[in-house]
């Protein structure tokens, strides 16, 4: 299959051209031409499937077969970030449509406020936004939802994760029934299943590779306690080949401590967390999509929203306390059909949530030897615990062993 064959507008194949883009991606070919067909869908994939392109592609097409006035397409994402992110590339796509569209996220001064206040009232045919500050705008009465003819949330299931199931349902209330919904997801969850059954109609359903990272991503775990983990981290980064590198750590307290530790070690590299000020997190990635930053240490912040080709090293310095964030995480590798490497430290305590992680990509990882003078943790032996069913063990249940030394879990 080619994009020739979703008989897209002339000058939208321009702009695909401009960008690079060749064949469909597994997702593009199965909801492309649905989106099209103005059907509702909920779709799971994966990072780094193309799933932007997937619905950006065919609501471009739309667009320009409709009377622009009004905001046309609203498109909810969890982050400045990605807001960010899907803007440019509806940017690039659009190139040569004169289809217009503003990234609307909180963060920023009262200009910031203020120069979205004004291009709103202005219009726009696609208005990207996070919900929190879409509602403060509707709230101030600077905007109006009622021609809206396509709502689009990506990442459903983060959305979710921070809090915003009432603003989603909120917003959905300022929006025409009449419209097509389409909901992307990394992952289904019950939770994403309830959302989905509130707002679309009739959906129509994609699934590609649930919870599973890209077959490209080489997966690799340490067993090694705390206090030898920044030695470990060193060794990596000064014997691997890797040029492009993002570390992340579970709490702002353990990026600043690396970040220190390592600059103190004479690496370039600089910490990303939500301490900072955005005009401060932009700069950062700035220089690191354009290679003159090498790695980045960070909080799940960067998990979802950063979309950078040719990171090649995604280390874990602490196990992600959900296995769905794993997945996110090391997904910033091996996009696009490339490949990379995963590396996760793990330390007796985090045993059993690697364990889940392993349970829930039906992956078992390689776990290798620490280099010379770096001291190994406590043997790899997770207990994970399901629910008994009747007087016996659950079918399945993977009842592992309790090495001598670790908590108990």
């Amino acid at each position: 299959m080619t994009f020739d064959d979703f008989d897209l507008d002339p000058d939208l194949m321009d702009g695909l051209d401009t960008m690079g883009y060749k064949t469909p991606t597994p997702i593009q070919q199965q909801a492309i031409p649905i989106i099209l067909d103005n059907k509702d869908l909920i779709a799971c994939a994966q990072t780094g499937t193309g799933k932007t392109a997937a619905y950006v592609l065919p609501l471009l097409d739309k667009i320009l077969h409709t009377e622009q006035g009004a905001v046309n397409t609203l498109i909810l994402a969890p982050t400045r970030e990605l807001a960010q992110q899907i803007d440019q590339q509806v940017e690039g796509l659009a190139y040569y449509l004169g289809i217009s569209s503003i990234p609307v996220y909180g963060g920023g001064d009262g200009n910031t406020w203020e120069q979205q206040k004004r291009a709103l009232k202005q219009g726009v045919d696609i208005l990207i936004a996070t919900p929190g500050r879409l509602i403060a705008h509707l709230a101030s009465g600077a905007i109006k939802l009622d021609g809206v003819k396509h709502l689009v949330l990506d990442e459903a299931d983060r959305m979710l994760d921070m809090g915003f199931f009432e603003d989603i349902i909120k917003i959905v209330g300022y929006l025409p029934k009449d419209r097509q919904t389409v909901m992307f997801s990394a992952t289904m969850p019950p939770k994403i299943r309830s959302l989905a059954k509130t707002i679309l109609n009739e959906p129509e359903e994609v699934s590609i590779a649930i919870s599973k990272p890209a077959e490209g991503i080489l997966q690799q775990a340490y067993l090694v306690n705390d206090e030898h983990k920044v030695d470990l981290v060193k060794h990596i980064l000064k014997h691997g080949n890797y040029s492009s590198i993002i570390i992340f750590a579970s709490t702002k307290e353990h990026v600043k401590k690396l970040h220190k530790e390592l600059k103190r070690g004479g690496m370039n590299v600089k910490a990303f967390h939500s301490d900072l000020e955005q005009v401060e997190r932009e700069d950062i990635l700035r220089e690191f999509k354009s290679r003159q930053l090498p790695v980045i240490v960070g909080t799940d912040v960067l998990s979802r929203g950063i979309d950078v080709e040719g990171i090649d090293l995604v280390m874990n310095y602490d196990v992600p306390p959900d296995p769905e964030d794993y997945v996110h995480r090391i997904g910033r590798t091996a996009r696009a059909a490339s490949t990379g490497t995963a590396i996760t430290f793990i330390n007796g305590k985090d045993q059993r949530k690697f364990a889940q992680i392993e349970m829930l990509t039906t992956q078992e990882v390689t776990k290798l030897a620490n280099p010379e003078g770096i001291p190994a943790g406590p043997e790899y032996h997770p207990v994970i615990r399901k629910k008994r069913s009747g007087g016996g063990h659950h079918k399945g249940q993977w009842k592992g062993h309790k090495h001598k030394g670790d908590k108990k879990h």
